[in-house]
């Protein structure tokens, strides 16, 4: 993605995007981690610090906004819709803050959920 500012041009690329958008969603309180679920067996993994990006998407838009989608495992007992609406204000705040960019929408999938 490239912002254009009144000094120049400056480029962020889909990395940056999609770590900074991990670590925003895991801090979130009830979050387990990022999900990715295997094309082998079909099941949902729990991705490992270092690796928490595969478990984002994000979109550039011709506006220059973005949209972002996240999977996620959450704790048990907790309430979906709070941890859901949390994760989208924090990442939206986080990623806006940090770069510079617009996002449009979060989209938060949440794949499994840990008991225990």
């Amino acid at each position: 993605m490239k912002l254009h500012t009144d000094k120049g041009e400056i480029s962020i690329s889909s990395e940056v995007f999609t770590h900074i958008t991990g670590a925003a969603a895991t801090n979130c309180y009830g979050v387990k981690g990022m999900a990715i679920r295997s094309a082998k067996d079909g099941l949902v993994h729990l991705l490992r610090r270092e690796s928490m990006a595969k478990g984002v998407k994000v979109a550039y838009h011709e506006d220059g906004s973005l949209s972002i989608e996240l999977h996620i495992i959450v704790d048990n007992g907790v309430n979906l819709m709070a941890v859901s609406r949390s994760i989208m204000s924090e990442v939206r705040y986080i990623v806006s803050r940090s770069t510079g960019a617009t996002v449009r929408n979060v989209d938060v999938c949440i794949d499994s959920m840990v008991i225990g």
